[in-house]
């Protein structure tokens, strides 16, 4: 009897501590985020982002995230590594502002001069999507992953000399 009440109450004590607690899989942004190659034919080779790559890298990458041409974006202006760019909007034909950087081989934005303050922010918090970039020669590849896990991939030829400004 004393070992029946024994093993009665080891089983309450159990029970009270409850499920273990569940590790909350990651997002797939977080998954792409924390991606990182280390070897084989697909390993990115770090680039030398120069101010000129990097309007171009931003040129490119906020094309193919706001669906418009690479020429349609204007580059207005270089703030350290901070690239401010524009773009005729294409509903009213007002201008849409935004601003650019690069982390690694991420590339990384933001609005300006929205209405609701709260949306004037990096766009790299979990649940936006992810933008990386490659550089083969003239050309851009961004790769825009969402949070769902879908991917597309756009390729861009940002000429050096359409940065000269």
């Amino acid at each position: 009897m004393k070992a029946l009440a024994v093993m009665l109450m080891g089983m309450l004590s159990l029970a009270a501590c409850g499920p273990a607690a569940e590790k909350a899989e990651p997002t797939p942004a977080e998954k792409v985020s924390a991606a990182a190659p280390t070897s084989g034919p697909d390993t990115v080779v770090p680039v030398v982002m120069t101010a000129d790559l990097l309007r171009r890298v931003c040129r490119a990458g906020l094309a193919s995230i706001h669906g418009q041409t690479a020429d349609a974006i204007e580059i207005d202006g270089l703030e350290s590594q901070v690239v401010n760019a524009s773009w005729r909007a294409p509903v009213d034909g007002g201008r849409r502002r935004a601003q650019c950087r690069v982390e690694g081989d991420m590339v990384t934005w933001k609005q300006v001069d929205a209405p609701n303050p709260e949306q004037n922010r990096w766009m790299n918090q979990s649940g936006d999507p992810v933008t990386r970039f490659a550089v083969d020669g003239g050309e851009i590849t961004i790769t825009t992953t969402l949070p769902d896990g879908t991917t597309a991939t756009e390729e861009y030829a940002v000429a050096a000399e359409q940065e000269a400004r």
